[in-house]
């Protein structure tokens, strides 16, 4: 799947390259640590034992990163595809028998917990305001998720993937204090009856020159379903930082 998107994207970069309009490319990456916040489970949604990521089993710090491509075509029209993988392991044990997944799982034993969520997206924005100090946008993102949840103890383990798509709304508010500093805010962000999305950051940013651009700051994730195949809500905090790299304007 991954190799799929990326070749699309790819292809698409280069017939962009290829034209004869105004445009820019940008690549830009982020890292740093994850956190969980909470990450309630129970699967089968309407049988399976209620049981925490975060509470009852004792979740990991995580290293993450992003990897980003933008191609902005006459400064306001923004294409990108973003990857995005997470992966989080708990381990504990629990003084109750777990049901998961059409495994039962003896209490006070020894499990670890896998969370697995990717998220590949291509996003189309629109630079609504552009002025000398202050950007917005919003556009739509099309994302991809590669989702598993997996409980294993000696001797037993069980898993539930799930691979789907979801429409979510993007957006992007960026205010330069001056020349140099900036505050950023962006992500994406949809609500609906089957569950819920938030991918949100907030961050200072420092212009090192024309085609370098570094920042730090805090990125929330956040979302789940309740159905009767699945019941996952999740929260994760992330430090981060970024650099991005500016790709001289055509002008062709």
């Amino acid at each position: 799947m991954k190799k799929i998107i990326i070749s699309t994207f790819l292809t698409f970069m280069l017939f962009c390259w290829a034209s004869s309009i105004k445009a820019q490319a940008l690549i830009d990456l982020e890292t740093g640590a994850v956190f969980t916040g909470y990450n309630d489970v129970r699967i089968p949604g309407d049988e399976g034992t209620f049981f925490s990521l975060k509470d009852d089993l004792i979740p990991k710090t995580e290293f993450f990163y992003r990897l980003r491509l933008n191609y902005t075509i006459k400064s306001r029209h923004t294409f990108s595809l973003l990857y995005a993988p997470l992966e989080t392991t708990s381990e504990g044990s629990v003084a109750n028998d777990i049901f998961f997944e059409g495994v039962v799982f003896p209490a006070n034993t020894d499990l670890t917990g896998t969370y697995k969520f990717n998220s590949y997206r291509l996003t189309y924005r629109y630079d609504i305001v552009q002025k000398p100090r202050f950007e917005f946008g919003l556009g739509l993102t099309a994302k991809i998720r590669d989702a598993e949840i997996a409980l294993s103890s000696s001797g037993l383990t069980s898993a539930k993937t799930n691979v789907g798509f979801v429409p979510i709304i993007n957006f992007r508010l960026l205010w330069k204090i001056d020349d140099k500093f900036g505050l950023l805010l962006d992500g994406d962000a949809l609500a609906a009856p089957q569950g819920r999305a938030e991918d949100v950051q907030i961050a200072a940013t420092y212009t090192l020159s024309d085609n370098f651009r570094i920042r730090a700051g805090y990125r929330i994730l956040e979302g789940g379903a309740d159905n009767d195949e699945v019941y996952n809500f999740a929260f994760f905090h992330y430090a981060s930082v970024g650099l991005s790299y500016t790709f001289k304007k055509r002008t062709n």
